[in-house]
């Protein structure tokens, strides 16, 4: 069930995104002419084959890519009027971000990845803030432990922990299960799905698993790189 209010604001805009790159057969086209609102606190899957463009709209959604034609706007900001400093000041002020493969850095214990962000945006008792959240992710007896000490589900825990810290407008997700097993891959949605209803955070996750986009309050489909359906699910 969709917790976005008729009319709520909307927090993130595609507007006619096309992306191409170059390729010796020629120009490639990745993104052709994708448009699409989501409103604050909506859970919205991306889905399609591979190659469909999943991964290309994310980064260009969060600003790590700047599209060939049209532009993305997020949380008020339009990206394509923004310089590279610009945008990553965007992305440090609104976005989290969870990746299949974790990106922790590991010479930092687990505490410490969750604390990063929020000493980089000015927190001022980064540690308090990194242990409760910590606490929700129900790694408490874990915080001590550095990556190579932790299992899969217990690393994407403290990287949901992490990109969840500093409350940001809108967290991104790509194929945030891929490297776990079905039971754990289970557990981390759940987790997704609690803290984005718990802090109103909107969460937009690629994935390839039909049924856990279902759970999404919407639904996008991309095939060879345009919008091909847009569906909410049912109440």
């Amino acid at each position: 069930m969709s917790n976005q209010e008729e009319g709520s604001k909307t927090v993130l805009a595609a507007q006619e995104l096309t992306k191409q790159v170059s390729s010796p057969e020629g120009t490639l086209t990745i993104l052709s002419d994708v448009s699409f609102q989501v409103g604050a606190g909506e859970s919205v899957a991306i889905i399609g084959a591979s190659g469909a463009g999943k991964s290309t709209l994310l980064a260009l959604l969060a600003g790590l890519d700047l599209p060939t034609e049209g532009y993305v706007t997020l949380n008020g900001n339009n990206l394509g009027q923004l310089d590279e400093d610009g945008r990553a000041r965007i992305r440090a002020e609104s976005v989290g971000f969870v990746f299949q493969s974790f990106h922790l850095v590991p010479s930092l214990n687990a505490l410490e990845n969750v604390m990063l962000p929020l000493e980089l945006a000015g927190n001022a008792d980064p540690r308090k803030a990194a242990s409760a959240i910590i606490d929700k992710v129900g790694l408490k007896d874990r915080w001590s432990h550095y990556p190579a000490q932790l299992s899969g589900g217990e690393k994407q825990r403290v990287a949901i922990a992490r990109a969840f810290a500093t409350e940001p407008a809108v967290l991104f997700a790509d194929e945030p299960t891929g490297n776990l097993d079905a039971r754990t891959g289970e557990k981390i949605m759940q987790l997704m799905f609690e803290l984005n209803q718990s802090s109103s955070t909107t969460l937009v996750l690629v994935t390839h698993d039909s049924a856990l986009a279902e759970r999404c309050d919407r639904v996008i489909s991309l095939d060879a790189g345009k919008l091909v359906s847009d569906e909410r699910a049912a109440a």
